[in-house]
């Protein structure tokens, strides 16, 4: 349920540079959170992620290869009032509206039928230690302690010792998460970031990178990642054939809707 004033969103987008969403503000209050990483401007398909926060679309999976996927390296297109990207096995489209009361990002996957792939909204977060992020429980949750593909399984909030809803100063752990859920907010003092997808037949989760100067190992920083994703997995590779991916229908199209809205207490 959203409660308090509902405020306009706004979004900035660099077609150049992988459809990066650059900011997301609201109210006054810029929501994406930046570093400065020079590696970012020249990158090309196949490079290391480079993490320069913001918005990244990462598709066709997020860990494993291509790192963060094929799309976040590559420039994108403008054509009429939508970005296109051609990538290797598939063309994806995305389109933004903006308004009063919400921003809508509509997408879709051209592919061969059958073609498996995640996508997630990689959204970095400038965000207080007092931050919580609110899921509707009970939710099916997948712990991922370190860098790998090993999970463990739980429910929202609290898995195996560890309570994802909450941020907190920097200890120095990195955790990842996998909720599957299609919705997520994420409260900070009186201002609350409201994420929803929507993908008819196909998985939808949200995926969670809770970085509190423990990654990377030579050069720590925190960054939180609040992320809707198709699919319950990092990585497609790892992925089994019981539903952790997204899969494109006979029709050769899959679509999905990112729903944004913003709230304030008085």
């Amino acid at each position: 349920m959203v409660s308090g004033t509902v405020l306009p969103v706004s979004v900035v987008t660099d077609p150049d540079h992988g459809g990066r969403w650059t900011s997301l503000s609201a109210g006054g209050r810029e929501w994406l959170w930046h570093r400065d990483e020079p590696r970012r401007p020249l990158v090309r398909p196949g490079a290391a992620f480079a993490d320069a926060g913001g918005l990244e679309e990462c598709v066709p999976t997020v860990r494993g290869l291509p790192d963060h996927g094929d799309a976040w390296s590559r420039p994108w297109r403008r054509q009429g009032e939508q970005d296109v990207v051609d990538c290797p096995d598939f063309r994806l489209t995305r389109s933004i509206r903006t308004g009063p009361a919400a921003a809508v990002a509509d997408y879709t996957l051209e592919a061969e039928p059958g073609h498996r792939f995640l996508w997630a909204a990689h959204a970095l977060l400038d965000l207080s230690p007092s931050a919580r992020i609110g899921i509707a429980g009970p939710a099916a949750t997948r712990l991922y302690p370190d860098e790998g593909d090993r999970w463990t399984g739980g429910e929202w909030p609290r898995v195996d010792g560890v309570a994802l809803d909450r941020l907190g100063p920097d200890d120095g752990t990195a955790v990842g998460a996998v909720v599957l859920t299609p919705a997520v907010s994420v409260h900070d003092g009186a201002d609350t970031l409201h994420l929803s997808l929507q993908a008819e037949g196909q998985p939808v989760a949200v995926a969670l990178w809770r970085n509190l100067r423990g990654f990377p190992q030579d050069a720590p920083y925190r960054s939180v990642g609040v992320e809707p994703m198709l699919g319950r997995v990092f990585d497609r590779a790892a992925a089994d054939d019981g539903g952790d991916t997204a899969v494109v229908p006979p029709s050769g199209r899959a679509a999905w809707r990112l729903t944004v809205t913003a709230t304030r207490r008085p």
